[in-house]
């Protein structure tokens, strides 16, 4: 049971990506850690990523397969694709983030932050990440 209902929030993250990726695009916080981090974490809550550093608002402009990709401007930027796949409108070099999601928020159903990541570590709600099996 505790297997699906990770699995389900994962699933959950995802298809909310998916289904809003070609709307004026969401805000999520996804890691602030830099162009070297590898940490994948993203949440619908701002917290910590799973290396302990302050996510940051940044609004969702793509979906291409499993990676979702950011405009590192925050949530004010209105910004959206350019023709460079790797820059958003204003420019700036997109963020990004593979949402397959090797960990889970595992604060259960309940759970409203739906962290994902591809580290171990805490939520933003402060919960363990778990293991997505």
């Amino acid at each position: 049971m505790k297997k699906f209902v990770t699995a389900f929030l994962a699933a959950m993250v995802f298809a909310a990506l998916v289904a809003v990726a070609y709307a004026a695009g969401p805000v999520y916080y996804v890691c602030g850690c830099g162009a070297d981090c590898d940490c994948n974490s993203m949440s619908s809550e701002p917290g910590k990523c799973a290396c302990n550093k302050d996510m940051v608002q940044m609004r969702l402009i793509a979906i291409d397969g499993k990676t979702a990709k950011f405009c590192p401007c925050g949530a004010s930027c209105e910004c959206g694709k350019n023709a460079d796949p790797s820059k958003c409108g204003c420019g700036k070099d997109v963020k990004a983030v593979d949402i397959t999601g090797k960990y889970a928020c595992a604060c259960g159903a309940d759970c409203e932050c739906g962290m994902i990541s591809d580290k171990p570590g805490k939520c933003g709600c402060g919960k363990d990440m778990k293991l997505v099996e």
